[in-house]
């Protein structure tokens, strides 16, 4: 069987203060006690969401993506999440994927929240991610892309003979008041798509007086709850199973209907 250990980091988060949130994940991943293949933050894990990046912007290769490298490392577990990176003039919030042996790639949030100024001050991305990593194809997202189900839509791939991705995660900062939403949609995307797929939320409030209560979740391909789902600071590791996934498909190919499309 090919299986995968994911640990959901649900925790409230230290305004603005990039040094006190590194230190406090640095803690809490090292309480997690069984292997894990894969460790989520939340959405800008080390600020809270802040529109604030011109005193918050990290260039790239600098401290905290250092910091993702090192834990990864010492975990041998792939680390990810988003902060804030400033780049070519532009401020991006960017999800990073770290592996162990140093290898990583990156995602700028296509869909910035207008509702919170969000598309004022960052960039929008350009392009999605998917990973490789120990035989499952992951695609990693953030918060509000999650309202848009074409960009994060599972086509069929005559390269692989089958659905681009396994596993669909969004790391969020989703505010309390919309829960019933966050529910719903981390159901259909995973209906949809015909994959496992986990949610990662913040807890606590922020600097802005905004209320997250977590919620974290994990999805199977039937859109069925495989995890507990709290509103508490907690940690959970869930192992994922690669081979249950790919007979459903087998026995239900409803992606073989899907529609053909371009993202522009």
């Amino acid at each position: 069987m090919n299986l995968l250990k994911t640990t959901l980091i649900q925790s409230d988060l230290y305004w603005q203060d990039i040094d006190a949130n590194l230190a406090m994940f640095e803690e809490k991943i090292w309480e997690i006690e069984e292997p894990s293949d894969i460790i989520i933050l939340p959405e800008m894990f080390n600020t809270g969401f802040s529109m604030n990046a011109g005193n918050l912007a990290e260039p790239t290769n600098f401290k905290t993506f250092k910091w993702m490298k090192q834990m990864s490392q010492q975990k041998d577990a792939a680390i990810v999440g988003s902060y804030i990176v400033k780049e070519s003039g532009k401020y991006y919030n960017r999800l990073y994927w770290v592996e162990p042996d140093g290898s990583f790639d990156f995602y700028d949030k296509r869909h910035l929240f207008r509702m919170g100024d969000e598309h004022i001050i960052y960039s929008e991305g350009k392009k999605r991610m998917i990973r490789n990593f120990r035989g499952w194809k992951i695609m990693p997202l953030i918060c509000y892309d999650l309202r848009f189900p074409v960009w994060s839509r599972n086509r069929y791939s005559k390269e692989v003979d089958g659905l681009e991705y396994d596993l669909l995660l969004y790391v969020a900062n989703w505010p309390a008041p919309r829960t019933w939403v966050w529910d719903a949609l981390l159901k259909a995307r995973s209906l949809e798509n015909q994959c496992y797929t986990i949610g990662l939320n913040r807890t606590g409030s922020d600097g802005e007086g905004i209320e997250y209560n977590g919620h974290s979740v994990i999805y199977n391909f039937k859109g069925q709850t495989i995890n507990e789902v709290s509103n508490k600071q907690k940690i959970q590791t869930v192992e994922l199973n690669l081979d249950k996934l790919l007979d459903f498909r087998k026995k239900f190919p409803a992606y073989l209907d899907g529609d053909g499309f371009e993202i522009n």
